[in-house]
This record gives C-alpha cells, structure tokens and sequence, in this order.
C-alpha cells in the first residue's frame, strides 16, 4: 500500500506486490472477459448520436485495463473525438500506464490528461474550480475500498455524469473470499490503508439508498493459493502478505491470528481441486446509470 498517514493507493514496494498478485490471479483477465461481453452494448448506447465522448478513469492503476476499454470505445467509435481523464495517486503506476498509451496504435488520437492524484484530492479539485467537466463514461476499478465515505463518493461521481452516461464500479464481490477475510478479521486488517472494508454488499446498499438505477454482473474468479500453506514458501509469503495488506504476514501477526487466517482461508475461501486449493476471488460489475 502507499506510504503515509492515510496509504490511499500503490507506491513502493506495493507496487511490485499488487503486479506480482496480479500475475498469480489471473484477476485482470477476468475482469477484461467481463468487460468485452458487456462493454459493447454499453458503448453503443452511451456514444449513440454524439459529437465527442469523455471517460473518466478513476484509481486506473498501471492502465492494463483502460487500455482495453479506451480501444474497445475507440473501435465503436473511429470516427468521435475522445477524451480520457485519468485519476490515480501512484506516479510508478501512472507512468506503467502513459507506457502503455504509447505503444497502443488504437489510442494515439485519444486526448489524455493525468491527475496524479487520489481521488479524493481529485473532489476537492474539481468542487474548487466550479466549471465541471462531464462524462460519458465513469470506471472505478478495485478502488472504492481506499475512499473516506462509499456514498458521498459514489454520489460525486454519479453526478459527474452526462445524460445517458455510466457509471461503472467493479468491486470484491459480496460473499466470496476477500469478503469473508476481511470482515472476519476486520480488527487486525482495516488498520492500515484500508480502515472499512467493503464489497458489492455495501457498494450496491449506497447505490440503493441514492435512489439510482442500476444492475449487477458477477465476474467468476478463482486462483490457486496453495503454496500460502507452506511456511517454507516465498510464494505463498508473498500472496498472504497482499492479501492481508502487510509487508510481512509471518512478522505481522500473532501465530493464532496467522493459523486462524489459514484456516479461514483453507476452510472457508477455497475450493480443492485435486488437492490444490483455489481462492475464490469473485467480482462483481456495478453498472449505474446517470
């Protein structure tokens, strides 16, 4: 996580552990195959009859998958003007991401402008200058978890939407196992960067209790976290750090809070699979629109 009295994205060494859990889960595939199955239709009625279209991607991260979005709406739309505004708080991330644009033909004609910053810093911005810019197409991927208020937040970029714009929210789904650890061992995780944990459970209550329609899309995800059984294992000290959001989870914890994060994890998170165990690490696609 980021360094600093409130850790609100990936910095550091963090960074090399969120690439190195990403390469392990399979996390962004997954994610990409839910978004070309629903992104289509969403683009077409989004863009339908506009002279220009605006994104807004908020806590991209290292821009693996806007690339694919921004190329996907690019392809919809080869002839509109588009613009992407990008918010993320980690300069190492952003700069992956401004790499990436680079050698991606689709986007050269795209107009980018990064804040580099988090997306709080970006409220305050926006609500100080008074003359807002609108989108068609907000995406907060993965990113809800480090925010100060889920509601207002959910509200300020709800209404940063154009007519007939979306709002998309991808989040640990409610129920599966991020979910589970998290809110099981709430009082020895939600101290660092993360202080209230949340899933789709509470990102869909604050979607509710705004009046806001919406729908919901489940993203299958499994990956296999047998090597955090072995204590021997770089690997599996690896994953349980950046599960549990620690430098270090053999340092970290008592050794009952770390076998009752194991059992946890092997009992209540996994399914075995010829004795391999998979982490069920489920999404869920929040589409709200404006």
């Amino acid at each position: 996580m980021a360094a600093g009295a409130k850790q609100t994205c990936y910095e550091g060494s963090a960074v090399q552990r969120f690439q190195f859990f990403l390469e392990q889960s399979g996390e962004h595939e997954a994610v990409l195959q839910s978004v070309r199955r629903l992104l289509p239709g969403e683009f077409k009625r989004i863009g339908a009859a506009k002279s220009g279209l605006d994104v807004l991607g908020v806590g991209s991260g290292g821009g693996e998958v806007d690339v694919q979005m921004l190329s996907l709406l690019r392809s919809t739309f080869p002839a509109v003007p588009i613009t992407a505004d990008i918010v993320e708080g980690s300069s190492e991330l952003t700069d992956n991401f401004k790499a990436l644009v680079a050698k991606t033909t689709d986007l050269q004609k795209i107009s980018f402008a990064w804040h580099i910053m988090h997306s709080g810093d970006y409220e305050k911005q926006v609500e100080a200058k008074g003359d807002v810019k609108k989108f068609d197409f907000i995406h907060m991927i993965q990113m809800l978890y480090y925010v100060e208020n889920l509601t207002d937040t959910i509200k300020f970029y709800h209404n940063l939407l154009k007519s007939n714009g979306r709002l998309m929210i991808i989040i640990e789904a409610a129920n599966a196992g991020w979910d589970t650890l998290w809110k099981t061992y709430k009082k020895e995780l939600c101290v660092d960067a993360i202080t209230e944990y949340c899933s789709s459970g509470e990102v869909v209550a604050s979607v509710k209790s705004l009046g806001l329609k919406y729908e919901e899309h489940t993203i299958h995800n499994t990956f296999d976290i047998t090597e955090c059984f072995d204590p021997s294992s770089a690997t599996g000290e690896c994953m349980l750090s950046f599960m549990t959001a620690k430098d270090h989870f053999y340092q970290s914890f008592t050794p009952e809070i770390r076998a009752g994060v194991l059992d946890l994890l092997r009992n209540k998170c996994c399914a075995d699979k010829g004795g391999r165990l998979f982490f069920d690490s489920s999404l869920s696609c929040i589409l709200v629109h404006a």
